[in-house]
């Protein structure tokens, strides 16, 4: 089996999409798949990746957010890929290159899985444009409509999926790295680095990309209520200059971009995680904020939801206020043996959230829709378009072996 991956995004950049394909990438290197990799061409792209070839496309900036580069849909390189002769191909957003991979292999006939990563509708919403979203869930649902079966990345995301009519859906979870993250990375010299010097004071922290979809601005609400309390805001973005100026004369550490073990010991650093973001389909931060014994914070909306328990793993608060999540952060900051317990189960839950169940079974619904045939060639068949998924999507969300239960 050959595996043909289509993706907007890619190393170097990091995000939560390259984080789960660079884990994808090498699950199926170890277990001997061959890959290949189609996406934008930016500076830095690797022409290799965990053994899979790295092929990048002519590229722009998209106006309205130029960090991320778009290669036209009209490109062809039928003779790489054909090249390359894979069995399914993965579409990890039907975007820009993922219409590529679309028109590839609806004129090879090869089955596609489609991976769902953004609310792209959530966001533009946020972002003053919820007139738009009715049109982009129309795209969404065409593109996804081209899939022998279509990846939600938790339970939340899965059924506003199947509420809007896309097909096919099943649950694909992440997993988190408990040999990197975990209580064993606490340094005290990273405390009172992160902590502006003041170690002995309660230390929030916010791991991720700096953008405004994230709501980090929302955190000044929990200083202001918390006047005690340090904050280390970990990660960059193109948000950055208006977040140094929202926290301008508070207790805030910007630490830039870290990885690695750098970014372990700051996660293990803090006493409490918060994460305001409302619009996330998973949230591979909280899972590695879980992972490293943080009690964490997040809105009660979103794939957030998918780890976290109110009260056992973390706190909720309301998604729509601000006072809401001061609140919970103030309770918190009040009460260390609450944090401590909280902390202890968030990462006893963690420990049993490994990537290789969740990349096995990813493999597992590879191997499924290659044996069960392609599609017609011939564009514009329409036995091609799955049939209407809304009963069988339903059934697949509430099966455990393939919604990915506990």
């Amino acid at each position: 089996m050959r595996i043909a991956l289509f993706t907007e995004v890619f190393h170097p950049k990091i995000d939560g999409i390259t984080h789960t394909l660079g884990h994808v990438l090498r699950h199926l290197e170890a277990v001997g798949i061959p890959a290949l990799v189609v996406t934008p061409r930016m500076p830095g792209l690797p022409a290799r990746f965990a053994g899979a070839e790295v092929v990048g496309l002519p590229a722009m900036p998209f106006p309205l957010y130029p960090e991320l580069r778009l290669s036209p849909p009209w490109h062809n390189i039928d003779t790489v890929l054909d090249a390359f002769a894979p069995d399914v191909l993965h579409i990890a957003g039907p975007v820009a290159t993922g219409l590529i991979g679309i028109r590839y292999g609806r004129r090879r006939g090869l089955p596609m899985v489609m991976s769902y990563h953004t609310d792209i509708p959530g966001f533009a919403a946020r972002w003053g444009h919820g007139w738009l979203a009715p049109t982009l869930w129309r795209l969404l649902k065409w593109g996804h409509g081209q899939a022998a079966l279509n990846l939600a990345p938790s339970h939340t995301t899965a059924a506003d999926l199947v509420a809007h009519g896309f097909p096919n859906v099943a649950i694909w979870s992440r997993g988190v790295d408990t040999d990197l993250y975990g209580p064993h990375r606490r340094r005290a010299e990273v405390r009172a680095e992160l902590s502006g010097g003041h170690p002995d004071a309660p230390l929030l922290a916010y791991v991720g990309r700096l953008s405004a979809e994230k709501r980090i601005d929302w955190i000044t609400a929990a200083l202001d209520a918390c006047p005690e309390a340090r904050l280390a805001i970990v990660g960059d973005g193109p948000a950055r200059p208006v977040l140094e100026r929202a926290f301008a004369g508070r207790n805030v550490v910007f630490t830039g971009f870290r990885s690695g073990i750098p970014l372990a010991e700051a996660y293990a650093a803090a006493d409490v995680f918060v994460f305001p973001g409302a619009n996330e389909t998973l949230g591979n931060v909280v899972l590695e904020a879980l992972a490293s014994g943080l009690p964490v914070v997040v809105p009660d909306a979103g794939g957030v939801l998918e780890h976290v328990r109110d009260g056992i793993t973390g706190r909720l608060f309301r998604a729509e206020s601000r006072a809401s999540l001061a609140a919970v952060v103030r309770q918190l900051v009040d009460a260390p043996n609450e944090r401590a317990r909280l902390a202890d189960a968030a990462n006893a839950y963690a420990r049993t959230r490994g990537w290789g169940a969740e990349n096995a079974r990813l493999v597992g619904w590879y191997e499924g829709v290659v044996a069960g045939g392609g599609q017609d060639s011939e564009v514009g068949d329409e036995r091609r378009r799955p049939a209407n998924p809304s009963r069988r999507a339903v059934a697949r969300l509430s099966s455990p072996a393939v919604a990915g239960e506990d």
